[in-house]
């Protein structure tokens, strides 16, 4: 388990802001991450709106909740989960042999493929660390301890 608080302030600033960054630029264009939802070819038209309305605001506050240190622990299981969901979706996708873009940052992203795996494993692991590590420095609120 890492005990730096610094180091994980530095986990916290990354990783929330690859999340804001990610939930901002599809919020721009919802229509067109709607396409990248559908172009993965496992839900409908409908799922595929959906999901292009409500992800992009999960990954902001989730993001933004991570960096001020709201809910600390409760954002970092949120990412780490979409991050697994995520490399799962991609794996998924790799062994049906489509060819598309990720979708995870609007007109910047690329294509989905096993450097993608890689990069959304280190942002997994950097989620992670926030996770499982005890220290909480810096946060406007969190989960209070019921030792005394």
């Amino acid at each position: 388990m890492l005990q730096n608080k610094n180091v994980l302030l530095i986990f916290r600033l990354i990783v929330g802001g690859v999340f804001i960054w990610a939930g901002v630029s599809k919020i721009a264009d919802p229509l067109s991450f709607a396409q990248d939802v559908r172009n993965y070819q496992l839900v409908g038209p409908a799922l595929s709106f959906l999901t292009a309305i409500f992800l992009p605001w999960v990954e902001l506050i989730a993001g933004l909740w991570l960096i001020v240190g709201i809910y600390p622990k409760s954002s970092a299981l949120l990412i780490s989960s979409l991050l697994l969901f995520f490399i799962v979706l991609v794996l998924i996708t790799m062994a049906r042999g489509l060819d598309v873009d990720c979708g995870c940052f609007g007109t910047f992203s690329r294509q989905a493929d096993w450097r993608l795996i890689a990069e959304d494993s280190l942002w997994l692991a950097l989620s992670l660390a926030l996770l499982f590590s005890p220290a909480n420095d810096f946060c406007l609120l969190r989960k209070k301890s019921s030792k005394a």
